[in-house]
């Protein structure tokens, strides 16, 4: 007569336990998003001041820029012209990549986590090699600011495909949204249980994320105005140091519903 151990790794979790493992909070649960979130936030403010208004997170702001300058005739920038569409490259590049990691039976989670530190670092000397950049578009400074696109892309792509239910942590928007309905939500203390225990988990992430990327911004900003792109040495160290922290997140354990 063979039994099934209860700490068998390959039992289907269920009932009771499966919602005991998807809801109960870990460190790395909030802590690598919003790191990640603090990361771009810094670069994203970065970017913005010492690239001429570009965007390298927020890349529906360079679409905006383009609509404002095309209607009054000032279509000139390149970087934000070309930030879309190497957006969306690297962000499909990282896609396939990622697939083929997990087809072979390995997870993508690191090694998207390195290249983006990677993206991070040649950025970085790039830019300090070569800037500070009056004209920004001016060869060097425009790929420097698609270096900054290619990381951001990359980390979105990560959120997307091995941080599964994780907040976003490039754009805010939708966070601050979720956020605030979620408090609400909490504050009334209307609903079903499971939505309100759903509601606070959700808050114990999603507000992580948008106080990082605030505090991103912040520390990027003081940083270039008084060290120019040398800031770029504080999302590089962030994104390095989100790599070890990888470690602690379990493949079960869901962030948010």
């Amino acid at each position: 007569m063979s039994r099934v151990q209860v700490n068998d790794p390959r039992r289907p979790l269920c009932g009771p336990r499966k919602m005991a493992t998807r809801l109960k909070p870990t460190g790395a649960g909030w802590l690598v998003p919003a790191v990640l979130s603090t990361t771009a936030g810094a670069v994203d403010v970065i970017g913005f001041l010492a690239l001429g208004g570009l965007f390298t997170a927020h890349i529906t702001g360079n679409v905006v820029i383009l609509a404002a300058h095309y209607v009054v005739g000032g279509f000139s920038e390149v970087g934000p012209l070309l930030s879309v569409p190497v957006f969306v490259a690297v962000l499909g590049a990282v896609t396939l990549g990622s697939g083929a990691i997990e087809k072979v039976g390995y997870s993508s989670r690191r090694p998207l986590l390195v290249l983006q530190a990677a993206l991070l670092a040649v950025c970085l000397g790039v830019g300090v090699g070569f800037g500070p950049f009056a004209d920004p578009d001016r060869p060097m400074a425009v790929l420097v600011g698609m270096l900054g696109v290619a990381a951001m892309a990359t980390q979105n792509a990560l959120v997307k495909l091995a941080l599964p239910g994780a907040p976003s942590t490039a754009v805010m928007t939708t966070n601050t949204t979720q956020l605030t309905v979620d408090l609400a939500t909490l504050a009334s203390g209307l609903g079903e249980p499971n939505d309100l225990v759903m509601a606070r988990r959700r808050a114990s992430v999603t507000f992580p994320c948008v106080v990082g990327f605030v505090a991103g911004c912040a520390a990027g900003a003081v940083l270039e105005v008084h060290f120019g792109l040398w800031a770029l040495v504080l999302p590089v160290a962030l994104a390095g140091i989100a790599v070890p922290l990888e470690r602690r997140l379990t493949a079960n354990t869901h962030l948010v519903s």
